[in-house]
This record gives C-alpha cells, structure tokens and sequence, in this order.
C-alpha cells in the first residue's frame, strides 16, 4: 500500500481542545464555579503531600536499596517474550463487574476486570506473578509457547491483555464538587424566555457551553468552522477506514467535570481504563522500560510517593531527598509561593533551589513535554506544582483511560445529541469571519464567511485565543481585558499515526513516555483502543514536540526523524530505513497554533469568562479555571461560561425586551 499523507496546518482551523497527554492538571488561579464554595486549598494539600514525602523517606532510606537495577526494569528481550502471548476478548457485557477470582496452584488464574475477561497460565504452583511481566500485557495476533526461561521470577505464563475496572472517583470532593456544579444548571429555574445564546467553536469548551446553557432552559446556537466536531479532539477517517487525530488524547481520574460529563450522558463505559502506571523509555538502555507504579493498597498521596520512592532507575535517592528539600518552599508558603513561582521556569526554579539537573533531565523534560509541548527550560514552573498536586492529591489522579474509538462520534456526537434533544442547534461550516457591533460597542451579530448572519441574545467565543484575537473588533483592542490576550499564545504540536506490516511486541496497554528529544508520548493503538483494535499490525500513534523547529517541515523529513527515534525505542523492530518494520501508511497532522503557551508571568493575562462586554463571552482553557490546557480545562471553562450566562438572565433578559421596544417604536 503506497504511502499516505494528510496536513491539517490551517490557522483556523485550530478549535477548542486540550491537550496531551491530558497531564493538564488544576490550576490554582480560581475556584471551581464560585469563591465561596468549595475553597481550593492548594497550600494545605501541598504540604501533606510533601510532608509526607519526607516522612516516607526517612523511614525507607535505611530499608529501599539506593541502587535497585532489578526492580521495574523491561528489557526488550523480556518485552519480546511477555507480548508472544494473545488473545484479546472484547465482552461489553462483562463491563459492570469489577470482581477478581484467582486460584494459584499449578493451573490457570482467571481474572475478570471490567469489559476484557483473561487468564494467566502457570507452571509452577503458588507463583506469585512478578510485577515486570503482571503489567505488561500486550495482545498480539495469536497465542504461542513461551520461551523457556529458567529465571524464577518468570515463570512459564500466558498473560492476557485487559482493560481495568472504572476507578473509584464518584465519592471524591473534586468528583461531587462537579456533579454539584452540573446539577446548577438542571434544577435553576427555567427562565421565562430562553435566551438565545451563539457559540463560535465545536470544540470541548464550545459543547459543554452549548450543553450546560441547554441543561438550564436556554437554546444554544453551536457553530463549527469545520465538517468535523471537536476542535483539537477532532478526527477524521481514510480511505481505507482508518482513523486519524489531532492530539494522542488520555483521560485522568483527576478530570472530575470531564468524568461527569461522560456520566450525565451515560457513556461512562467509553473509558477503556488502564493499570495505575506511568512508564518511561530509557534513552541510555534502548528498547528498555523504568516504571512508576501506584499501589492501589496506599491512599493518596501515599501511593504515589511510593511509586517515587521505589523507582531508583530515573533518580538516585541523593537526588529525591534534594528534590524534596527543593520542595520545602511550596509547603511553608502555601498557595502564595505557588502563584508567584510562575515568573520561573522549570529548569530556572531548579537550579535555584539546587535540584540536580538530571533531576530536570530524567523525569521533567518528559512531564513538560506531556503538559504543554515545550521544554522545562520554557514552561512556568507553577504548571509543574500544579500537577504534581493534583495527581498526587488524588487517589486515581494519575490513572489514565484511553477512549474506546474516535473522539467526533464516541464523545462529542453525544453531546451534540444531548443539545439538539432540549432544543439547541449545532451547525457545522459556519466559519465566523466578523464580529459585527452597535453604536454602543456590543455586538450586533456574527457575520459568517457565506455571508450568513446569526444574532442571539448573547454571543460566546469559544475557539482557541489565537482565532479570537483575529476576530476582535478594532473597538475593543485597547481594552485591558482584550489586550492582555497578546501575552497568551497557543504552541505548535504535531500528531504522527504510523500503521507498520506487523504487530510490534516492544509496547504495552499504556500511554508511553518516550524521554526523546523529538517525541513527546506515544501508544500503539492498535492494542490500547478498541476501535482500532488489530490483532496483526500495529498502529503507533505519537505526539511530535516540540515541534516550533519542525511545523513548516515536510510530512517526509517529520517521518524520517520519527522512524529514527522509533529505531531507539524498538531497536529489534524497526531500524530507520525500514529495513525491519516496513510503513504501510501514515497520517500526520499539524496545528500551529495548539494549546495556549504556559510560559512564565501569562497566568494573569488568562481571562475570565465574562467580558467587560455586555452580552460577550469566552470558553476555552486558556480562560480563568483551576486546571490549565486540558480537555478539563476546556470542559470546566464552558460550565463557567454558561453559569455566568445564566446568572446574568435578566439582565439580557431586559436587554432584549428594550430592543423589542424600541424597534416596536419606530416601526
């Protein structure tokens, strides 16, 4: 099959998203719908954590070997043997039950977890499965003998690929903080007159705008640029039937408004839900993998320091202890030291506060990379502790989910649903081309490229700021509130699919941190998604970043540098020149203008949803809300957007009826 290329580099057509690898995490900058419920106590939260980062050290420093070569280490040899077994069983039937049965003595283990039924075979009785081979679970086409290995920590087994039981989150604060948020909008009272409110951007922010003002009684006009939904979770099928993305998408336990959203359109059971991991390549040992894994016997944030502290391949423990010792500040400034670390950047804040820089090299290049598409010497060092709270904060903060199939059909379609089933409209290929204003210097109405015009009673932006910056009014570029906006700017990113002629074995059920300087995350989707699901060939999906260097380069030479770096990662796979795994086709899709860019000093150019303009809004991650570029910043953005629309009702309420008389007037 010849190869394929398809480019998505068009400015506008960069609409609402967020982010990778969905490590976005809280911001501190405002509370989650209102100051005075539900405080977001960052300071406190930070400081159990920290203390009790210290407390753990103290007592496992004489207890943890400082040097432990073989504990969380896959080769690829042992990658190799482990993925030769098969067999993946899609039962949407089995996707309730969270139970787990095991019987150890010299037979089978049958293990149910949520919708994949598997079994580990064994030869030896009462063998505890070791942790290197229990979590690398990887389907491939068939099932075949293992090979004989006479270590006693890997026995003869036949492991099963599965997907995990939906974590426990529907009792968490951050979870019912925003089921109480969404249920606002269900039991306010219907307006007597539904306001008629235009929305610009199909994007995450734009439909839950469009949805939560649909919940409250109001009918929302949806415009989409684009024939696809989704703005950056967009997504688009071949030829051949395949699909291709914006953005290697992953869904945490710590997006409590994402997670209720899925709920409230009951669609929960589109999260395929993996082990509590994160997994790193080891640029220094090719083809090898360091692990952090999350005990689920450890309440946070207990859990995920042991993961830290039990991971001696990345950082030695002189390294960790000062990396604590760094870390001190945060706890006894609190909140107030957060915030004013955002005139740092990563690699700055560090250094200042004598962390190592193989600390940075080993484990912050990739998180930057994995939060925003830049490098730490680049990316605000108030993103970083941000984070680290909240996926250490919470329980499941850090476990990950891939969705089950394409994002326009299995999330944003359910949406549109939901909107269009209370009375709203979506409309896709309305590309706004002008504001339109009054005298007064509201606005008048949209005015679209095919010369339509769409007025409401209000009128929501919700595109990525670099679009709206090119749909201000003149009017109104002197306006602080607009005029701030030139310190926010979205960064480049660029999404490579690659389908191979053969099922690839170095990979696992997992989002993948490659520690490359050209790549940011991967998976192989052809295992981790069901939807995309082949037993035969792989699919390997990868976030390219940064790519500043790399966005006005050829589809080929972005091709060739990936294979390069993949040579690294599946050294006994693919080799450069394909003289190995051979390319079948590729997709790659660029978008100049991403996420905004959380560099130092921009959280206070950061908006809030309401303008200084009466009847003009804004939804977006960009916007003023405690997580930062993100698919939850983007969800939790349209809410705010919509709850400061439903509170000022009456207001455009009146405005509406002294338009009324006034035009009955002079008629």
């Amino acid at each position: 099959m010849s190869d394929q290329t398809v480019s998505v580099s068009s400015l506008d057509d960069n609409t609402q998203h967020h982010s990778l690898c969905d490590f976005n995490s809280i911001s501190s900058s405002s509370s989650c719908f209102s100051s005075s419920s539900f405080p977001f106590q960052l300071n406190l939260e930070l400081r159990s954590i920290i203390i009790s980062y210290l407390i753990l050290i103290l007592i496992l420093t004489p207890i943890l070997p400082l040097n432990d070569n073989n504990e969380k280490k896959m080769t690829s040899t042992t990658a190799s043997t482990v993925s030769s077994v098969i067999n993946r069983i899609w039962n949407s039937n089995s996707s309730n039950s969270t139970s787990t049965t095991t019987t150890t003595r010299g037979g089978t283990n049958h293990l149910l977890f949520g919708g994949f039924r598997g079994s580990i075979a064994t030869s030896s009785s009462s063998m505890l499965l070791p942790r290197s081979l229990k979590s690398h679970q990887t389907p491939t086409a068939r099932t075949t003998n293992k090979k004989k290995n006479n270590s006693p920590r890997r026995p003869n087994l036949q492991v099963v690929c599965m997907d995990y039981p939906r974590p426990e989150l529907d009792n968490t604060v951050n979870y019912l903080e925003a089921a109480y948020f969404s249920s606002s909008f269900t039991v306010s009272p219907r307006p007597n007159k539904p306001l008629t409110v235009v929305i610009a951007g199909a994007g995450l922010a734009g439909l839950s705008t469009a949805k939560y003002l649909a919940d409250a009684g109001h009918k929302p006009i949806l415009l989409e640029a684009r024939d696809v939904l989704g703005g950056k979770v967009a997504a688009w099928k071949d030829d051949d039937g395949d699909w291709y993305e914006t953005g290697l998408h992953i869904f945490f336990g710590a997006y409590p408004n994402v997670q209720n959203l899925f709920g409230e359109l009951g669609i929960s059971d589109r999260l395929q839900w993996k082990e509590h991991s994160m997994i790193f390549a080891m640029p220094s040992k090719p083809g090898e993998f360091s692990r952090f894994d999350f005990p689920d016997v450890l309440p946070a944030p207990l859990n995920g320091i042991w993961a830290i502290l039990r991971n001696n391949e990345m950082l030695t423990w002189p390294e960790k202890i000062r990396f604590a010792i760094g870390l001190l500040p945060a706890m006894v400034g609190g909140q107030a030291y957060v915030e004013a670390q955002d005139g740092f950047t990563v690699k700055d804040w560090m250094r200042k506060q004598g962390v190592p820089d193989r600390v940075t090299d080993e484990v912050f290049i990739a998180m930057s990379k994995a939060l925003n598409f830049i490098n730490p010497d680049e990316l605000s060092m108030q993103c970083i502790l941000i984070a680290l709270n909240r996926f250490l904060q919470e329980k499941h903060g850090s476990k990950m989910a891939f969705l089950d199939g394409n994002p326009p059909e299995r999330l944003c379609k359910p949406v549109v649903d939901h909107i269009e089933s209370l009375g709203g409209e979506v409309r896709l290929n309305s590309r706004i081309k002008k504001i339109e204003l009054k005298k007064d210097g509201t606005v008048k109405r949209l005015m679209l490229t095919n010369g339509d015009a769409i007025e409401g009673d209000a009128y929501v932006i919700a595109t990525p700021v670099d679009i709206l910056k090119l749909l201000i009014p003149e009017e109104w570029k002197e306006v602080g509130y607009f005029k701030r906006l030139d310190k926010l700017v979205g960064v480049p990113v660029i999404n490579v699919h690659i389908w191979f002629d053969r099922k690839l074995k170095n990979t696992y059920d997992h989002l993948l941190f490659s520690r490359s300087p050209l790549l940011s995350v991967y998976a192989d989707m052809s295992v981790t998604c069901k939807e995309y699901y082949d037993p035969n060939k792989s699919m390997l999906e990868l976030v390219f970043a940064p790519a500043e260097e790399w966005i006005s380069r050829s589809d080929s030479e972005i091709i060739e540098a990936t294979m390069q770096e993949l040579a690294k990662l599946f050294p006994d796979e693919i080799a450069a020149d394909q003289s190995k795994a051979k390319i079948l086709k590729y997709h790659i899709v660029k978008t100049p203008r991403s996420v905004y860019k959380t560099i130092p000093d921009c959280e206070p150019a950061r908006p809030l949803q309401r303008s200084p303009i009466e009847g003009f809004y804004l939804a977006g991650d960009y916007t003023k809300q405690k997580y930062l570029a993100s698919m939850e910043g983007a969800v939790l953005s349209g809410k705010l957007c919509a709850q400061a629309i439903v509170k000022d009702c009456e207001m455009l309420a009146a405005r509406v009826e002294e338009k009324t008389t006034a035009e009955a007037t002079v008629a």
